[in-house]
C-alpha cells in the first residue's frame, strides 16, 4: 500500500509542476497567421469550429485542446474589445497544444 501511496503523490506533484502560464493573442486557429491587429472577434467566433489558440510574442501559435477551445468562445462571446484580445492561458503543454485549466482575458 505505501508504493501505491507514493506513486499517486509523486503523480499528483507532477502534474502541478507541469503548470505553465503564457500571455499572448488569442485568435482562431484559421486565422492565427493573419495580421492579428486587424483580426475582428467576430471573426474568431465565426471561426470556433477550426479551434483557438494563442500567438505569443516571438509569433509562434500554440493550440488550446477542447476544454481551452470551450473557455476561448466564452471569452470571446463576453468581451467588448473588437480585435488585438490579448489573453493569460495556464495549462500544460503537449507538442504544440496546451491543455488549458484557467484563460483571462487582459
Amino acid at each position: 500500500m505505501p508504493t501505491r501511496l507514493l506513486l499517486a503523490l509523486a503523480l499528483a506533484l507532477s502534474s502541478l509542476a507541469a503548470e505553465e502560464s503564457w500571455t499572448g493573442l488569442l485568435t482562431d486557429a484559421m486565422c492565427a497567421r493573419q495580421d492579428q491587429s486587424v483580426h475582428p472577434v467576430s471573426c474568431m467566433i465565426g471561426c470556433a469550429k477550426g479551434g483557438f489558440g494563442l500567438v505569443l510574442e516571438n509569433g509562434r501559435f500554440l493550440k488550446f485542446d477542447p476544454a481551452g477551445n470551450e473557455k476561448a468562445l466564452a471569452a470571446l462571446k463576453a468581451t467588448s474589445k473588437e480585435k488585438q484580445v490579448e489573453a493569460t492561458v495556464k495549462g500544460s503543454l503537449a507538442g504544440e497544444t496546451i491543455a488549458v485549466t484557467a484563460l483571462e482575458l487582459k
